[in-house]
C-alpha cells in the first residue's frame, strides 16, 4: 500500500495563519494528478507540530476526502507522549486513514528499549498499518537495526521511514528485517541507492514541488530502470539539494509559493527564508522552468 512515492504533504496557511483549505484542496489534487503513489498528511514537513488538534485533523480529513480512495493516506501520529500518540492514532482511524506515520519520541531520548515498548504500545492499541518514522538528526534517538528487528515481528507495525542519512545503517535493516517489511527513504537524494539495496520507495520532500517527476524516478528505481532514475536525479538535484538550504519546510514552501502554489506562509518557531536563500531557491526553480508563468520545467 505504502511502496513507491509518497508526498510529505506541506500544509498551507493564509496571510493571518490560519489554515488555508482551499489551497490544501488543490494541492491534493495535483497530487494526484500527477501520479502519486500515496499522501502523508500532517508529518513534520506539515509542520504538525504547530497544529491543533482540530487543524491536524482536519489537515487529514481535508486529504481524505479529496484522495477519495484514489491514493492511501498515510496520516501523522507521532510525538514523546505514547498515550497522547494512541488517541491521536485512534482518532485517525476513524477518519479513515490507510496508515499513521509515527515519528520517534523526540527530546526524551528513550532508549532501544523504550522505543520497542512505544511502538508496541500503539500498535497493540490501534489496528491501523504503522510505519516508524527515524529521524536522529532532529528527534536525537535513532531505531537500530535489530530494534527495527523485532519491531517487525509485530503484525501491524509495517514499515520505517528512514532518514538517518547513513546508508550502511539503512543496508543492516534491510538485512535484518523480513522481505515484505517496507524500507522508505527519508531522503529524496538516497531514494536511488536505498531502492538499490532493496528498499520500496520515499516519503518525499520534492514530491511537493514535482510530483510527477518524483514519481517516475521511484517507479524507474523500483523497476530496475536506474539509468532513466539517474537522469531524472541529474536533473533534478539541486531543487533536491536546495530544499534543505535551510530548515524543512521553510525552503519547499518559499519554492512553491514562488511556483504559485501557496502563500508564502509559516508558523512560529518557522520564519520565512533569509533574502540570500530565497534568491538561490528562485535561481534554481528558474533553471528548471518551474517559477510561476514559466510553464513546465526545462527538462
Amino acid at each position: 500500500m505504502f511502496t513507491g512515492c509518497g508526498t510529505a504533504l506541506v500544509t498551507p496557511f493564509h496571510k493571518d495563519g490560519s489554515l488555508d483549505e482551499p489551497t490544501l484542496r488543490a494541492l491534493v489534487q495535483r497530487q494526484i494528478e500527477a501520479g502519486i503513489d500515496f499522501l502523508v498528511p500532517c508529518g513534520t514537513t506539515g509542520e504538525s507540530p504547530t497544529l491543533t488538534r482540530r487543524e491536524h485533523l482536519r489537515v487529514v480529513e481535508i486529504t481524505l476526502e479529496e484522495a477519495h480512495g484514489k491514493v492511501p493516506v498515510l496520516g501523522g501520529a507521532g510525538g514523546y507522549n505514547t498515550a497522547e500518540v494512541i488517541d491521536l492514532a485512534h482518532a485517525l482511524k476513524g477518519l479513515g486513514c490507510d496508515g499513521i506515520l509515527s515519528v520517534t519520541p523526540y527530546y526524551n531520548k528513550p532508549t532501544q528499549e523504550g522505543l520497542y515498548q512505544h511502538y508496541k504500545a500503539i500498535a497493540s492499541a490501534v489496528s491501523l498499518p504503522i510505519i516508524v518514522y527515524s529521524v536522529q538528526g532532529r528527534t536525537g534517538v535513532n531505531v537500530e537495526p535489530l530494534t527495527l528487528k523485532r519491531l517487525a515481528e509485530i503484525d501491524n507495525i509495517v514499515g520505517v521511514k528512514e532518514a538517518s542519512g547513513n546508508m550502511s545503517q539503512m543496508a543492516s535493516v534491510i538485512h535484518h528485517v523480513p522481505s515484505g517489511f517496507l524500507v522508505l527513504s527519508g531522503d529524496d537524494a538516497l531514494t536511488i541507492p536505498l531502492i538499490a539495496l532493496g528498499g520500496r520507495g520515499i516519503i518525499s520532500v520534492v514530491s511537493n514541488e514535482i510530483p510527477k517527476e518524483m514519481t517516475q524516478l521511484t517507479r524507474f528505481a523500483l523497476g530496475s530502470s536506474f539509468e532513466a532514475a539517474r537522469q531524472l536525479q541529474r536533473e533534478f538535484l539541486p531543487l533536491i539539494e536546495i530544499n534543505f538550504v535551510e530548515a524543512n519546510p521553510i525552503p519547499v514552501k518559499a519554492a512553491m509559493a514562488l511556483m504559485g502554489l501557496l502563500e508564502p506562509v509559516w508558523r512560529l518557531p518557522m520564519v520565512p527564508p533569509t533574502e540570500a536563500s530565497l534568491a538561490k531557491i528562485e535561481q534554481v526553480l528558474e533553471t528548471l522552468g518551474l517559477l510561476a508563468g514559466q510553464g513546465v520545467h526545462a527538462g
